[in-house]
């Protein structure tokens, strides 16, 4: 903290090549090797990198200081510049690995950033290659690529493996990036723009006809994809997107995972380099490893399986590693794979079985593990020392994958002997969320108290559909009663109004007739005395004064008899229109009846429409009935799936806490095992110290005559030490 608060990070950039204070004074010295000068400068990036420990609390600080100053940009143009040397160069590539690992800021920043652009020629002793005529700059990612990808030769294996580790760091934690690169990647290979230069076409295509030979080309390429999709399921679902082929055209479309798959088999045929498999095993191991979509992929194609199978059952002395991650890929294989996987688990065990066998799967990952590279891996050189000049390193794996393969060496172990009735269940789901299993029990309580609701309004619904269907038949009896009464009454009004009609007319016609006699009588009486009084005048004029006194006699008996008529008429017209009087009345009555009648079959009516409304909303009760007890269905059904999540979740805290004891057992058996193994090294240093004393014992009595008998004590300690 001091170093960089005084502003001292200033004197480091004066102290790089290429540097205002550097530049003149380099002007003479660049003509001719300085080894000394390379020794100091490759000292002076190691002191940068002492600034930039990852995790440290003030690496971010010196970061900003070094982008601030332009150490950053100064040591690219050092690691690209065509006469650094090797080793410089991969210094300098690791310096700007960690100085924008973990900083969201500078590796933003990091893509805009121009290099001289790399060639792909040989280079020389000294790492010089001479330039192309292509573009003299390119953007840093674009250069990275191509040191990495383009240029076939172990004498730059350090510098592709420093530039390989810069792009880790680039799209180090850092999401956006990580999918930005991997789209970038996708479109360059749709589109066929340098496929030398891509990672998912270096992949994909395999090796091209007119290819350099290049071992650690595919290698590099499948360890920048591993890292791109670590972890991320976004930039896994992004690549199991890109295939080959097109179907509407009637081509077999091959997905990325089969096209990879189908390389790795067709290189174990073919006899490629160890390290090309390698790289396509590490990365579909890490790709498969919790990821039933992956597996299902894979798993479309058949043969991959008995050729991993075969290549996992016959050991080999010139690829040694190659067995065992077959085994493991096998094992991820059977792990993860579902009923309903192209090949089922049913299907696929009996397959690991009769073409691999259960001891020899064991077998092949305990090599594995107890190979070098793997179980010295940490404190093994991955670098170009750790091969004889000119020939291949002995880098075959990534720290990343020996990681995964230490983590689930005991999982993978057990892979080949789980029931393949039960399907494994990724292992982040071994250690409870309890967040998540709050959520859960907030869910399903939430839905019980739902679904008591919902019976208690079922319930009253019953309660008020009952109720509403008494009321309806109790009023559909008071309608039929009133209806029926009302018919009665009306049946009883018609036949009164037509007796007292047939009453009335019968009286009518009686005193009709009897006027009728009254009247006939009189008249007869009448005539008969006109007779008389003719018959009387007939016979004389002598009788003339008798007879004008009798016809006026008569005449007054015939007015009177007139007078009688005319009144028995009157009374007989005043009693017709009393009676037509009476009828009208009658008739009156009969309309009021009618109208009577017509009310009561208008209220008939009414309640006929208010019955069909009520038999509507009896229906739509009903349809509410049919639909809350659907409800209920649907609750008791998600009761079910909240029991059974239930009873998932507590299995599951059953097996973290069986896995615990388990890991406390076998924790406490390794502490065991390391006191074992340090009180042997122990007494293993005090033999050592014992030998040592014997031997200057021995040397110092050789006068005295006793040699034999000290080379005996030397040789029995000697045992003791080798039986230690």
């Amino acid at each position: 903290s001091l170093f960089r608060e005084n502003g001292t990070v200033r004197k480091l950039y004066d102290l790089l090549p290429g540097s205002t204070r550097n530049r003149t004074a380099a002007k003479d010295d660049d003509e001719f090797p300085n080894t000394q000068k390379n020794k100091n400068l490759w000292g002076l990036l190691a002191i940068l990198r002492m600034f930039l420990v990852k995790g440290s609390v003030g690496t971010k600080a010196n970061q900003d200081a070094f982008q601030r100053y332009g150490i950053l940009q100064q040591v690219l143009n050092l690691a690209f510049e065509n006469s650094t040397e090797v080793a410089t160069k991969a210094e300098a590539l690791y310096t700007c690995a960690d100085t924008i690992r973990g900083n969201a800021k500078l590796q933003e920043g990091f893509a805009q950033l121009q290099v001289a652009a790399v060639t792909r020629n040989e280079p020389t002793v000294h790492g010089e290659t001479a330039r192309s005529d292509g573009p003299q700059t390119v953007y840093i990612i674009d250069g990275l690529l191509d040191l990495v990808l383009g240029v076939a030769s172990n004498q730059m294996f350090d510098a592709r493996a420093a530039a390989c580790e810069c792009i880790k760091a680039y799209f180090y934690n850092h999401t956006q990036i990580r999918v930005h690169f991997l789209r970038r990647a996708i479109e360059g290979h749709t589109t066929g723009e340098d496929e030398t230069a891509n990672v998912i076409s270096t992949l994909i295509k395999g090796p091209l006809p007119d290819e350099t030979p290049d071992a650690y080309r595919r290698w590099f390429a499948s360890v920048l994809v591993m890292h791109l999709i670590h972890d991320d399921r976004e930039a896994k679902d992004l690549l199991m997107a890109v295939a080959e082929g097109d179907a509407e055209s009637g081509e077999e479309v091959v997905t990325c995972i089969q096209a990879i798959a189908g390389n790795l088999t067709a290189g174990i045929r073919n006899g490629e380099d160890e390290r090309v498999l390698v790289g396509y095993l590490m990365l579909l191991c890490s790709w498969l490893y919790e990821d039933a979509d992956a597996v299902n992929d894979l798993l479309g194609e058949g043969s991959t399986v008995q050729s991993l199978a075969q290549a996992a059952s016959r050991p080999s002395m010139d690829q040694p590693l190659i067995p065992g991650l077959c085994a493991v890929l096998l094992g991820i294989l059977y792990d993860f794979s579902t009923k309903d996987s192209p090949i089922s688990r049913r299907t696929l065990q009996p397959i690991l079985i009769s073409r691999l066998g259960r001891e020899r799967y064991l077998d092949a990952i305990i090599h594995l593990r107890q190979h070098p590279h793997v179980r010295d891996f940490e404190v093994l050189p991955q670098n170009s020392s750790s091969a004889p000049i000119g020939a291949l390193p002995n880098v075959f794996f990534d720290p990343l994958f020996v990681d995964f393969l230490k983590d689930n060496f005991s999982r993978l172990m057990r892979a080949v002997d789980r029931d393949p009735g039960f399907e494994s269940l990724p292992q982040s789901l071994q250690s409870v969320d309890r967040d998540l299993l709050d959520d859960l029990r907030t869910q399903l309580e939430s839905r019980t108290q739902a679904l008591q609701r919902a019976e208690a309004e079922l319930l009253t619904k019953e309660k008020q559909l009952n109720q509403e269907q008494a009321d309806h038949r109790r009023y559909q009896e008071t309608a039929a009663a009133v209806q029926n009464k009302i018919k009665s009454v009306n049946e009883a009004l018609q036949r009164d109004h037509e007796s007292e009609i047939q009453k009335i007319h019968a009286a009518n016609r009686a005193a009709t007739e009897y006027m009728q006699d009254q009247h006939e009588r009189s008249l007869g009486s009448v005539r008969a005395q006109l007779e008389a009084t003719k018959a009387f005048m007939q016979e004389g004029s002598q009788a003339n004064s008798v007879t004008i006194a009798k016809l006026s006699e008569n005449n007054a008996s015939i007015k009177a008899a007139y007078d009688e008529l005319d009144g028995a008429h009157k009374s007989l017209i005043e009693e017709a229109s009393r009676l037509e009087s009476e009828i009208e009345g009658l008739e009156k009555a009969n309309e009021e009846l009618k109208t009577t009648v017509a009310d009561l079959r208008k209220e008939v009516l009414a309640r006929e429409e208010a019955s069909t409304s009520l038999n509507s909303k009896i229906s739509n009760l009903e349809s509410d009935l049919r639909k809350g007890t659907e409800r209920i269905v649907e609750l008791e059904a998600a009761k079910e799936e909240q029991k059974k999540a239930n009873e998932l979740v507590a299995k599951k805290e059953e097996e973290l806490r069986m896995t615990e004891e388990a890991r406390s057992a076998a924790q406490t058996e390794l502490d065991d095992m390391l006191m074992v193994l340090a009180d042997l090294e122990e007494k293993r240093a005090r033999d050592k110290r014992r030998l040592k004393e014997l031997g200057e014992e021995t040397s110092d009595v050789e006068e005295d005559g006793e040699e034999v008998e000290d080379g005996d004590e030397a040789d029995e300690a000697g045992d003791e030490e080798e039986e230690a």
